[in-house]
């Protein structure tokens, strides 16, 4: 449940209207500020928001390719429930494409990036310690960008890109259990240090070991929210 007294109200600054609302939106879901299958009323998240319907229609046709909203026929936009099989087939997918571009960061990486993506870790852990479970999600992502750019893997970065929402909304159950917090930072430190020793088959195994433990969470814990 959301905590007594937080807004969806937008803040306006540099950024599009649009894509404020975007990511208002996309984090109130990833954040289970809306539940699975609750609807979404344009009405109601219009006045929450303080948007127009025109943008909020917008918003919610791109939360749709994401992942995140689904429309059945006849009836109106709702948050996209979470299926085992799904979220088996995105991890086996994450398992591929983050174990083959550690290893390719761990051929080709520069000194900068391998700085960059310990930055990144160094605030994964910070923001566990300060419960700020956005900056968690932020972080991660920036060190996979990170990995993925090293190893000289757009295309594969691409193809996670159009899971992130998704692989986010994941990520979000497991990462509030206090194990988690520990040993999620532990595992991908094995895959930097795989990295900067230049071994690439060792950064591909933590790198999938890495992923084979965050689904094991996840399955387990949606296993216990459908039970």
């Amino acid at each position: 449940m959301p905590a007594q007294g937080s807004s969806l109200r937008i803040d306006r600054n540099q950024k599009t209207l649009r894509e404020l609302t975007l990511e208002k939106m996309r984090n109130a879901i990833i954040g289970q500020y809306f539940q699975p299958g609750q609807r979404l009323v344009e009405r109601t998240l219009c006045d929450e928001l303080g948007v127009s319907r025109t943008i909020v229609r917008e918003v919610l046709r791109h939360l749709e390719t994401e992942g995140l909203v689904e429309t059945p026929q006849g009836q109106g936009p709702m948050v996209a429930t979470i299926d085992l099989e799904t979220t088996r087939q995105i991890y086996e997918i994450r398992a591929l494409l983050e174990g083959h571009a550690a290893a390719s960061c761990a051929r080709l990486a520069d000194e900068q990036a391998i700085v960059r993506m310990a930055a990144a870790l160094m605030l994964i852990e910070a923001s566990f310690a300060q419960n700020d479970h956005v900056g968690v999600l932020a972080e991660t992502t920036r060190f996979y960008e990170v990995m993925f750019s090293a190893g000289r893997e757009a295309v594969a970065w691409s193809i996670v890109q159009s899971l992130n929402a998704r692989i986010n909304r994941l990520r979000a159950i497991t990462i509030t259990s206090r194990e988690r917090s520990s040993s999620g930072p532990a595992e991908m430190k094995q895959v930097l240090e795989a990295i900067r020793q230049r071994q690439p088959e060792a950064a591909q195994r933590a790198a999938e070991a890495h992923v084979r433990q965050a689904a094991a969470r996840a399955l387990e814990a949606l296993h216990q929210e459908q039970s």
